[in-house]
């Protein structure tokens, strides 16, 4: 597998190794050993998956103060990925990385614990699954504002479809409850 850095350090790229013939192709999702060898050291206890259609807009979400990383692909469809670093104290504080994944280029999106996450749909429809290296705890989960301008973030979509819950949520400045760098 190939491993890309990122403008933020904790954030990666992978790229597995796909093995292609006129059968089709094989390709390692994911190997323990080989992934913490590159930094995203698990151990994963949960895996998710979502199905949206285009212009669905996820995000951005974390949990506080049981915090979550996730290893994201899509398996069908084309997204754009989104981490945001938001741990109060970080020399890179709301900044983001934003990266296509697609079922073509195959790509994962390593989003650290302390990161906000989300995703729009750029194809007709996308199925999405995560990794996740602790389980989810709706009491625990809060949720940026997507537009916040102070983010900066071109999600690459106009009118995004929300759920209620993120269409109300907080600009960043006003969240109420931050992981705080180093201690995630």
């Amino acid at each position: 597998m190939n491993v890309i850095a990122t403008a933020l350090p904790e954030v990666l790229i992978v790229e597995p190794r796909l093995f292609g013939d006129a059968r089709g192709f094989f390709v390692e999702l994911f190997q323990a050993a080989r992934y913490a060898e590159a930094g995203i050291p698990g151990p994963f206890v949960q895996d998710n998956m979502s199905r949206s259609a285009h212009g669905v807009l996820r995000g951005l979400h974390l949990q506080i103060p049981n915090t979550q990383g996730k290893l994201v692909s899509a398996l069908r469809g084309r997204i754009l990925d989104v981490a945001v670093d938001v741990r109060r104290g970080s020399p890179h504080f709301g900044r983001h990385v934003a990266v296509e994944l697609s079922e073509d280029n195959r790509r994962q999106l390593w989003v650290p614990r302390g990161f906000a996450h989300g995703f729009a749909v750029l194809s007709e429809s996308a199925d999405v699954m995560y990794k996740c290296d602790a389980f989810y705890s709706p009491a625990d989960e809060i949720v940026i504002r997507w537009d916040d301008p102070a983010l900066g973030i071109d999600w690459r979509v106009t009118a995004p479809t929300l759920s209620p819950r993120d269409a109300a949520a907080p600009l960043l400045a006003d969240a109420a409850r931050l992981p705080d760098y180093g201690r995630v």
